[in-house]
């Protein structure tokens, strides 16, 4: 029987999101100076205000007020009337440094002795029913929020918008878990009060907010989706048709937002940054954290896992889950599931076992921490990109960053998205008999 699923993303002008960017360009700027640095950084907003705070061990001096205001101000908060601005806002630091108790379980002599920051459990999670092995709802969820960010940032059109917005996307899968059609979009934009009533009557405010209401969603319909529709490969194209239920702002009016109408925390879209509810997450938080938290740097490694198996024709999906003690450098286990979609085979004929595949996988991919940091490069000042749209799904490209070492200044490219990488496929498929 068909069924629906969804997925939602937030902008990011959300005050969650807010917070993970600033708490990811204070982890990425003690990366410049200090590659060992060990970072774990929490961020809150609101009103007015921005707080700094968590467990910092580093040779590097940041100034920490000038990185909030710098990412608040690349987001957009730039105006008095959105009640928290780049330039106006408070920031305070409770910035301290890392347990030493902690400390000693991480670092070793040996530096692939390096023990995991915490224990617990990643997951990582490809399909192929996209291009970015991706799940189809979330993708759609983050491009709808990308393109209305870019036409508010170009000022040629839907001039109104304000940096706060919400997205969600629902699809109807048919019985063999291919999707047939989107079913429903909700978009949630904060606004300006561009249009005013016309007296002060509750009648005047409503018949104002049902225009300002109208207008949008008017502007989402023409402007916005005609430019994501250019970013959608023809299959997916087809996938809109007219049936599609849309509710566009259906509280209403939407001029309160961002960090004055709701406090924002680092670490509380989870599912947003990850697989928007497919697959699983082992509960921990990516934003603020460095590569020792295993928490970060081993679900990007399954992610790497899961998406070139999928590349690679293992399975038609891939969920990977690897689980670490405090401490310890050996995983505890590694886990594969492909939900029954195995398109490989046993040496006996027979359709290979989850628990063969994970068996191959734990060959190939060195999954102990000091490895995972190595193989992607995870000292390196790459993680304000993946702070808002998601961590995973996003293309790899070069960085170039300035960075002060040993009180020498020079410019250096890094890659980002390295955990996107599809440079396991031939070693997979060799593995596999492929």
């Amino acid at each position: 029987m068909p069924y629906l699923f969804t997925s939602e993303s937030v902008s990011e002008g959300h005050p969650d999101k807010v917070a993970d960017q600033i708490s990811d360009a204070l982890l990425d700027e003690f990366l410049k100076q200090d590659p060992q640095s060990k970072v774990a950084c929490e961020t809150l907003v609101t009103t007015g205000l921005v707080v700094l705070s968590g467990e910092v061990k580093t040779e590097a001096y940041v100034d920490v007020q000038k990185v909030a205001r710098d990412v608040i101000k690349r987001i957009g908060y730039t105006k008095s009337e959105y009640k928290f601005d780049a330039d106006a806002c408070g920031v305070i630091s409770a910035i301290h440094e890392q347990s030493s108790d902690i400390n000693q379980g991480v670092e070793r002599a040996n530096p692939e002795d390096q023990g995991a920051g915490d224990q617990g459990m990643m997951f990582g999670y490809a399909t192929n029913e996209t291009d970015n092995y991706m799940p189809l709802a979330l993708s759609i969820s983050h491009l709808l929020l990308q393109e209305l960010a870019a036409v508010r940032k170009e000022g040629k059109e839907m001039t109104y918008l304000r940096p706060d917005a919400k997205s969600q996307v629902t699809i109807r899968y048919n019985d063999n878990h291919v999707p047939e059609k989107i079913d429903t979009v909700v978009i949630s934009t904060q606004h300006d009060e561009f249009i005013m009533p016309e007296s002060d009557t509750n009648e005047a405010k409503d018949e104002a907010e049902k225009k300002m209401v109208q207008q949008i969603s008017e502007d989402v319909a023409n402007i916005l989706i005609p430019r994501v529709l250019k970013q959608l490969p023809e299959r997916i194209q087809k996938l809109f048709n007219d049936d599609i239920v849309y509710h566009i702002n259906p509280t209403g009016k939407f001029v309160i937002g961002g960090p004055h109408g709701d406090t924002g925390l680092t670490g509380r879209k989870i599912i947003v940054d990850t697989y928007g509810g497919k697959g699983a997450h082992g509960g921990g938080a990516f934003s603020g954290k460095d590569s020792s938290k295993v928490d970060r740097s081993a679900a990007y490694a399954a992610r790497h896992i899961a998406k070139n198996l999928v590349a690679a024709g293992v399975a038609d999906q891939a969920l990977v889950q690897v689980a670490y003690a405090i401490g310890v450098a050996k995983p505890v286990g590694l886990y594969v599931t492909t939900y029954g979609s195995t398109n490989v085979k046993s040496t006996d004929g027979n359709t290979m076992s989850d628990g063969e595949i994970a068996e191959k996988v734990a060959k190939l991919f060195d999954m102990r921490p000091y490895a995972i940091v190595q193989r992607y490069g995870l000292q390196n000042p790459i993680f304000s990109e993946t702070a808002a749209y998601g961590h995973m799904g996003r293309t790899p490209g070069i960085k170039q960053v300035e960075i002060s070492r040993n009180g020498q200044k020079e410019v250096k490219e890094f890659e980002t998205f390295t955990w996107e990488k599809l440079d396991y496929v031939d070693k997979i498929k060799a593995e596999f008999n492929l």
